[in-house]
This record gives structure tokens, sequence and C-alpha cells, in this order.
């Protein structure tokens, strides 16, 4: 409100007297003020909201990238596990677990070209451990083991017939 204002305003005939005006003028400077406090709160408010959005957007952003590199690690994880088991199988392991617990398998993990490198710790560990890896060629036979059985000779069905053949043959 403006000095001019009041001093335009009258009452019947007569101009406000000064005494008023300085009232109304006072009363209004303090509410001026109380406002101006009040927008100096707001703006700290509003700052400290601001300050306060930054932050859990960054504690956010950090969770977040957290949790990305955590999946990405575990998917990591999965592949090269799978890769594990696949070249095993394909080596013809009996036991994955037993020749995985063989492998240095936080090296193989940590190489550049782990394919190449899982080829040739299993090459090496086939060597070392072949009992863990069915053989190329198969066992050599055992009688009675198997289809595989060599023919044997007709032993004669009598006692007369096996003392024949024991006193021939020689």
């Amino acid at each position: 409100m403006k000095r001019e204002f009041l001093q335009g305003l009258q009452v019947g005939e007569n101009p406000l007297p000064k005494e008023v005006i300085d009232v109304i003028m006072a009363e209004n400077g303090r509410d001026i003020e109380g406002v101006k406090a009040r927008y100096a709160d707001y703006e700290e408010l509003k700052q400290q909201l601001a300050q306060a959005e930054t932050v859990a957007a960054k504690a956010w952003e950090e969770k977040l990238n957290n949790q990305v590199e955590t999946h990405r690690r575990e998917m990591s994880d999965l592949v090269f596990s799978h890769n594990l088991e696949k070249a095993i199988l394909s080596a013809k392991g009996r036991n994955p677990k037993a020749i995985t617990a063989l492998l240095d398998v936080d090296a193989l993990k940590a190489s550049e070209n782990q394919t190449t490198d899982l080829e040739e710790a299993l090459k090496v560990l086939k060597q070392d451990c072949s009992y863990l890896f069915q053989s190329e060629t198969p066992p050599p036979y055992a009688r009675g083991t198997g289809a595989n059985q060599p023919e044997t000779i007709q032993s004669p069905a009598t006692l007369a017939g096996a003392l024949l053949e024991k006193f021939e043959r020689k």
C-alpha cells in the first residue's frame, strides 16, 4: 500500500490525519515483513527439498547401479557355468562337479579367451586325471563282462570224452 493512496482518502470532508496514516503504514510494513520472512522460509525449504531430492536421487541411482552390476555379474557367472559344463561334457567328462573342483575356476573366469583357456585346462586335466573322463578306446575285454565274448571251446559232455581229450592232445 502506498502512502499517497492513504493521503488521497477522505473521511467525510477531511483527509486522513498523518498519525492514522503512519499507524496504517507501520502495520502494513509489519505485514510485508512477515510475508517476506515466510517467503524466505519458503525459499529455504524449497532449497532443502531440492537438496534432499538430489541426495535421494543419487542414493537411488547408486542402488540401481549396484543392482545392475550384481545382475551383470550373476549373468556372467551363469554363462560361464554353462560354458564350463558344456566343455566338460564335450570332453566326455564323467563327473562335472569333480572336474570343476580340480579346475582353477577363478582364473578361467578372469581370462580374456575363456573358451580356449578352458579347453587347454581340460586337456591338461585329462592327461593328469584320465579316470575322470571316458576313454577314446574301449577297455580290454575281461571274460564274462558282456556280449563281445570270444567263442569258447566246447568241453566234452562225458568223463570218457574229457580223458580222451586230455591224453590225446599231448
